[in-house]
């Protein structure tokens, strides 16, 4: 037992390190690409145009790239757990879109302001994932992925609204702000813009990580985690608030990134082979890091700039598919 405790911790210490080296890595190389290529050496040397672009361009754009990534990861690690269904993410459940109609909405109907905006999205959120969950509850001869047709039926009401939202705003001033949602992208993100989300996430990664013995709870027999004196409606109300909280602040900055929250628990869960602390926080460092790769692409692989989305679904997709297949073949074994 003790050799397997110091075993998984010598795993928990290398893992660890192989991350943040990666972190690093990733953060420096979003740090210099893009069309003005900038070097350590010009940087060091106190070049005054590549220290204005670090500052103004370079540096918020790769912070949010990991905070945003970092969220939407513990985000869909949770609605996993919750759920008690491995298909389960922000966009596959319909957070993420409907925050992005909860955006759009506050944007064309009452003001462009960041928290203004900020709370329309989390009230969006707050609202589609309601509406899944009552659907699938609805929905007889319910299944692992029940929640999942809900979702895409949620995310489908979601996108037509937006439309409707499209159709309704200016073209000069609301039109392009909401095709900004819709693509996803970190271009244009400024250092005060990532405050916000930088405070939620955070915040909210820290209540869950202390929460977390009771969330496991929760992922047992509903009458087990009763009798041992959990309040599960209450818990599960609260941390389902927190992760659609986190993904609504990140969403008002991004638009709408799909299949991080599906990828990164995943990734983290093949690491550890657990669902451990230990394994929440490295979703959280899967998820950034694959945030900011699939932004380097985004705007380096093409002479203009290309959706930050296009490059997340590319790894989603498939595994969307992969785990559809998975859940379904035990179903039926």
């Amino acid at each position: 037992m003790f050799n397997n405790t110091n075993n998984y911790r010598n795993k928990f210490i290398l893992l660890s390190a192989i991350w943040a080296l990666l972190l690093i890595v990733v953060l420096t190389w979003s740090v210099l690409i893009g069309q003005y290529p900038l070097t350590l050496k010009g940087l060091l040397s106190g070049d005054t145009t590549s220290i204005m672009v670090f500052k103004r361009l370079r540096l918020p754009r790769a912070l949010m790239g990991i905070i945003g990534g970092f969220g939407l990861a513990v985000s869909g690690y949770i609605y996993q757990i919750i759920f008690k269904n491995p298909l389960a993410s922000p966009d596959v459940v319909g957070v993420a879109s409907g925050a992005s109609a909860g955006a759009a909405f506050a944007i064309v109907a009452i003001s462009s302001l960041t928290p203004v905006v900020s709370i329309s999205a989390f009230i969006g959120g707050i609202i589609a994932l309601s509406i899944t969950l009552l659907t699938a509850y609805l929905i007889p001869g319910r299944n692992n992925y029940t929640i999942v047709l809900a979702g895409i039926a949620i995310h489908s009401v979601a996108q037509t609204i937006l439309m409707f939202l499209k159709l309704a705003a200016d073209p000069e001033k609301q039109l392009a702000s909401i095709e900004y949602w819709i693509m996803g992208s970190l271009n244009g993100v400024s250092i005060n813009s990532i405050t916000v989300p930088f405070i939620i996430t955070l915040t909210g990664f820290i209540i869950i990580l202390i929460l977390y013995r009771q969330i496991m709870i929760l992922s047992l027999n509903e009458d087990e985690a009763i009798s041992l004196g959990v309040n599960v409606s209450l818990l599960r109300f609260i941390i389902l608030m927190i992760a659609t909280l986190i993904v609504s602040s990140i969403i008002c900055v991004t638009g709408i990134i799909s299949f991080i929250g599906l990828i990164a628990p995943h990734i983290a869960r093949l690491s550890t082979g657990r669902n451990d602390r230990f394994t929440y926080i490295l979703t959280g460092f899967t998820g950034a890091v694959i945030m900011t790769i699939a932004d380097i692409f985004a705007r380096s692989i093409s002479s203009s700039e290309l959706p930050v989305s296009i490059f997340t679904s590319l790894l989603g997709a498939p595994l969307l598919i992969f785990l559809l297949v998975r859940t379904n073949k035990k179903e039926v074994m």
